[in-house]
């Protein structure tokens, strides 16, 4: 019998994964890992579970695991990768804030920890494939979107290389949400209620200022209006904020919409503008960290510079260190340190990180 290897979280997702695994004939086994200690990692400052708590949510998560897989008569296996997170997806978390960057770690811990490590894991406990409870397929070699476009997560997937895909199985990517609610509470599952996972991969939700403090220091320094370069208002750190926002800027003065449009590290400014003008656009942008999952290179395909984005209709210029310009119209806060996800129709063709901006054939020299 194939063995398959679940990846099971305490969540909904992986739990009607395990399940829908097992009733296609496989020999499922489930795989909990644990990538966070909040304690090791003095993850103290605007940590809402270290209070008023008996359990942390990681055990309490575990716990669900347990009951999911005695509920369904599969057998359990836990591993700590705390160490492997820190030193593969924490620090360059950290390290792109130092930048001034806006990094996307749930990216980089599927490709180091979910099809890296724990795949290892996996075949050393005798899978013949891994399965998790992500919404994407795997089609004639291909990674494509799933059925489900609201919940489609290939965009987080985007940095899994051919190798990475070759022996995975995604349950969930001819299924819906709704239909994986409802199948949860017909096995009576524990988690079939239970509150999709937010916040940063692992880590979960906090007060992303005060966290922060745990491990980089604030600066506080000037907002510029970039239009009339006057000084509006003082910032609290430039790693607090990202290109677009417009919430949670803290100035008054003025009624119209003010957004942030760019960052000067070297000064320690945060530039704004005022309503929803042209320093929120661009026109091209040049991406690094380059994957691509299948060889198909087209010229002309989609893109998405944020989770949930439209599709945007690109152009690719592939150059010769491996980079890519990718050519686009008009489009708005484009951010340094995302992803660049690549499609052609339904096929998610891998991507990069976007390392700079353009406009009018020049840098934005604000970013």
């Amino acid at each position: 019998m194939t063995k398959v290897i679940v990846g099971i979280s305490g969540g909904v997702d992986s739990s009607v994964a395990a399940y829908l695994l097992k009733k296609q004939g496989y020999e499922v086994e489930g795989l909990f890992m644990r990538n966070w200690d909040s304690l090791m990692n003095n993850d103290i400052l605007g940590n809402p579970t270290l209070q008023n708590q008996n359990i942390c949510p990681q055990e309490q998560d575990y716990n669900d695991a347990v009951a999911v897989c005695k509920k369904l008569d599969i057998p359990l296996h836990r591993i700590d990768f705390v160490k492997e997170y820190w030193d593969y997806v924490f620090t360059y978390f950290l390290d792109e804030l130092k930048k001034g960057r806006t990094p996307n770690p749930d990216i980089m811990c599927n490709k180091y920890i979910k099809f890296d490590y724990f795949v290892k894991e996996a075949k050393r406990l005798g899978a013949d494939y891994i399965a998790t409870g992500h919404y994407a397929k795997m089609e004639d070699g291909y990674l494509k979107r799933a059925k489900d476009s609201n919940k489609d997560q290939t965009y987080f997937l985007s940095q899994l290389n051919k190798e990475q895909l070759s022996n995975v199985l995604f349950p969930l990517g001819d299924i819906e949400k709704k239909e994986v609610r409802l199948l949860a509470k017909e096995l009576d599952l524990v988690t079939a209620n239970k509150k999709d996972s937010t916040g940063i991969c692992f880590i979960g939700e906090r007060n992303f200022k005060n966290f922060l403090k745990n491990y980089l220091p604030a600066m506080p320094g000037d907002v510029v209006d970039i239009a009339t370069n006057k000084k509006v208002g003082e910032h609290i750190g430039l790693m607090y904020y990202t290109i677009g926002q417009r919430k949670g800027l803290d100035i008054g003065g003025s009624k119209d919409k003010m957004f942030v449009v760019g960052k000067d590290l070297t000064k320690n400014i945060l530039y704004v503008s005022f309503g929803d003008n042209e320093y929120l656009y661009s026109d091209s942008c040049l991406i690094d960290t380059v994957n691509f999952n299948c060889d198909l290179r087209p010229t002309k395909c989609s893109a998405k510079f944020r989770y949930r984005q439209d599709d945007i209709d690109v152009n690719l210029t592939y150059l010769d260190d491996g980079n890519i310009l990718v050519k686009y119209d008009h489009v708005k806060a484009v951010t340094p340190g995302q992803a660049c996800v690549l499609y052609k129709d339904d096929i998610c063709l891998g991507g990069g990180i976007i390392k700079e901006i353009y406009k009018n054939n020049e840098k934005i020299w604000y970013l």
